[in-house]
Order: C-alpha cells, then structure tokens, then sequence
C-alpha cells in the first residue's frame, strides 16, 4: 500500500472514530443542564476573546494562501477575521446563551377521553454535521447553537480556512471541556481531503442531520449523497420590489442598505423590480445613491432609457444571465414591471426562496406580496439584509434554510430540536 493510501486509510478511520465518540456523547448530551451548557458558552465568549491573537494569526495563514490563489472577493471577505469580528462572534455567543434552553419542554399536553394524558417534549436531534466553505465564523456559531440545543456536533470545515477552523476549534473544545459537557461533543476534522466528505455522507448510523454551508456546488453534492436527512440554504437570490405607491426617500434608503451595507452575503439585494408608475421619478435618485458606493446596474431596455442620460452611473445592458443571479458584488440588475402581477411572476421564475421584500404604501399590495412569494423570509418595507439569526432573535444561526423541511429561514435552538411523544396512564389497555 502507498503512503498516500495508507495516510487516507488512516484519515478515515480517525473519522469514523470521531463519529462514534460524538455519537456517544449525543447520549449523555441530551441531560446536560441549561447551567453546564451556560457555562460553556459563557467560556467559549471569553476565551474567543482572550485568545484572538492566535486565532488572528491562523486566520492570516488562511487569507494570505487564499488571497495568493486568487480566491474571489466575496470568499475573501467571508474568510477574513479581525479584532471587531471576533468581538461580535463572541457577543452572539453569549446572546445564545441567554435564549431559552429549549430542551425538556413540554407542549401541547392534552387529556384523552380516556384518561391517557399525552403531550410532546423537545429533545435533541442527536449528532449534526457540519460540512462548510470559507466563512470561519460557522465553526463557532454552529458548535454553540448544537452545544445549547443538546446536539453533539461534528465540524468539517473547507481548506481555505483549515488554519482559523483549527484555531476555533480548539477553543470551543477547551472551553466546554472545563464546564463539564461530555468528551467527544465537539469533533473537529482536521483532514481537507475531500474523499473524507464522501465518508461523512454515508455515516448515517452515527450523523442525525447534515448541514452544508458554502457554495452551490458544495450543498448540491451534499444533497446528492447524503444517507441522512439534508437542511440546506443553496444560493440567495434576492428581489426587492419598488411597488407605485413606494415612500420614494425610504425605499432609495432601503435598497441602498440592502445592496451596500454587505454585498458579499446571501442576504443581500441582486435584483430591482420597479413598477413603471414610479420609475422615471425613483431610479434617478436610487441610481445615484448606489453610484456613491460604486453599484454597477444591469439595466434593461426601459431602465436603461431613464438613466442612461446619467454619465456619472455604471451602466450596463441587462443579459438574461443577470435574471436570477446571486452577483455577491457591488453589482445589481434593474427591471422595469408594469404591475405587481408582474413583479409576482418575477419573482416565481428567478427566486431562490431566500429574501424578498416589496416597497409599498398599500396595504393590499403587500399582503398579497407577503401571501403569494414562495419564499424563506418575506418583508414588507424593510431591508432582506435582515435574514440572520443573530438580527432574528436567535443568538445566531447554523445556516438559512430555503428548503421546506423540516425548518425554514435562519436555523437556531429550536430548529436543532425534535420531540417525543410522552403519556401518562393509570392502567389504561386498548379494547
């Protein structure tokens, strides 16, 4: 056997070792009190911050291999670690703690005719595992949200950032191991080859649920060979629809702030439908404003004839290809629509089920946008910039799912859970 082979050989059995520790600690894991889990948590905050020297260093081995292989802004941007990232990392930690534990609840007891009393209990989902790309932040907010959720947790993260993974790693396995959660809770795979994915795929006996964060590619081979259950986000294709009775000054606002303030993430607006009614009067001003952060437009013919006039915007003809693209750029298409039926239709036949969001003073137009669009999140005058766990509520999250099982949206606590039947008798037998 080569010393390739037998280095795989070994990499795989490493693997499977892992699973079965974390599959074991998953037992014990589902008893651990909201106290131990707390304190973990609470260790793991500090210690992001106490340690961000070394893991600013792992992180800078990361971005400067990547950014000397020519690895795309966007990813760059997702890799990238800094002193106010890890400080707002280690505040989303300790805004998960501070939720509910989920765990034990009872809901829904009722009595049956019968005398049998019966409700359900949330319990955890057992082992997740993580399969992500780039953003080295995943490893800290997907651990937590297992660790609060009860949940053993098995990370594989990209090569692109082995180094910041490892780094983070360490200090949640450190952290939780001095609050008492059980050994093998958190599993790290150190090994990047990708042949190791196809393993982790296939171990349904000890992995409960797959996750996959990363790029089109990734979640698509993910959901292909998967033998355990899948919740994926896939790519965020994003609308905003600027409706005829729109507020003018607040929707220029509102689709500045989605286009601009992060255009590297999947929540941030792709494409702009504005209604003809209100479009030789908007798109002038929304134009301008997105010049100032250097947005370049993809216009169609009737965008392109109200602005093209204007020599300081970066024009340029709308492709098909733009309709239904993910730009993660400072790049934007522009349509004209005729109606909202229009926008509608749109919208079904370009959208990724991820964030869409109409602009309009009617409120019979936005319900029926917030009826009729098939997707994850669905805003009325406001921003799609605000699909996120830690802006929902939730702490963090470990992805935005776009499918329809079992969670929709950004996945928490509560979307780490299942229940169990529990029913109390007094001797009852069936007839």
């Amino acid at each position: 056997m080569s010393k390739g082979a037998e280095k795989m050989k070994s990499a795989k059995a490493e693997l499977e070792e892992k699973a079965k520790a974390a599959k074991a600690a998953s037992r014990r894991m589902a008893d651990l009190s909201a106290e131990g889990k707390n304190k973990a948590l609470h260790n793991i905050s500090a210690d992001i911050v106490a340690k961000q020297k070394a893991i600013l260093a792992a992180n800078q081995l990361d971005y400067h291999e990547a950014h000397s292989s020519g690895m795309n802004a966007a990813m760059l941007d997702g890799l990238m670690l800094s002193p106010e990232r890890l400080e707002a990392i280690a505040s989303d930690v300790l805004a998960v703690a501070a939720l509910p534990d989920p765990v034990g609840e009872v809901f829904e007891m009722r009595t049956l005719p019968n005398g049998l009393q019966l409700g359900k209990r949330r319990v955890p989902l057992g082992v997740i595992g993580a399969i992500y790309e780039s953003r080295p932040n995943v490893t800290i907010d997907i651990s937590v949200l297992c660790l609060k959720s009860g949940n053993a947790i098995i990370l594989r993260g990209g090569r692109e950032a082995v180094h910041s993974n490892s780094a983070l790693a360490k200090v949640v396995q450190d952290a939780v191991t001095r609050a008492g959660v059980p050994d093998g809770a958190v599993q790290f795979i150190e090994n990047t080859d990708r042949a190791l994915v196809d393993d982790m795929l296939q171990m349904r006996q000890y992995i409960d649920l797959i996750i996959p964060r990363g790029g089109a590619g990734l979640i698509k081979l993910v959901r292909d060979n998967a033998a355990m259950p899948v919740v994926a986000g896939g790519i965020g294709v994003c609308h905003t629809y600027v409706d005829k009775s729109a507020d003018i000054d607040r929707a220029v606002a509102i689709v500045f702030n989605a286009k601009v303030q992060r255009p590297t993430v999947c929540n941030a607006l792709d494409t702009i439908l504005v209604h003809a009614d209100i479009a030789q009067k908007y798109l002038p001003l929304a134009a301008a404003e997105l010049a100032k952060a250097g947005v370049e437009m993809h216009c169609d013919e009737r965008a392109m004839a109200i602005l093209k006039s204007k020599p300081s915007l970066k024009l340029k003809p709308a492709t098909d290809e733009d309709w239904g693209k993910e730009f993660l750029s400072l790049v934007a298409a522009i349509k004209v629509v005729d109606s909202l039926d229009e926008a509608l239709e749109h919208i079904e036949r370009y959208g990724s089920g991820h964030s869409e969001a109409i602009l309009t003073e009617e409120y019979g137009a936005a319900m029926r946008f917030l009826n009729e669009v098939d997707a994850a999140c669905v805003y009325a005058n406001a921003s799609t910039r605000f699909t996120d766990g830690s802006q929902f509520g939730l702490g963090a999250e470990v992805g935005i799912s776009t499918q329809k099982f079992h969670a929709r949206g950004p996945l928490g606590v509560r979307e780490l859970t299942s229940y169990k039947w529990i029913i109390f008798g007094s001797g009852q037998v069936r007839p």
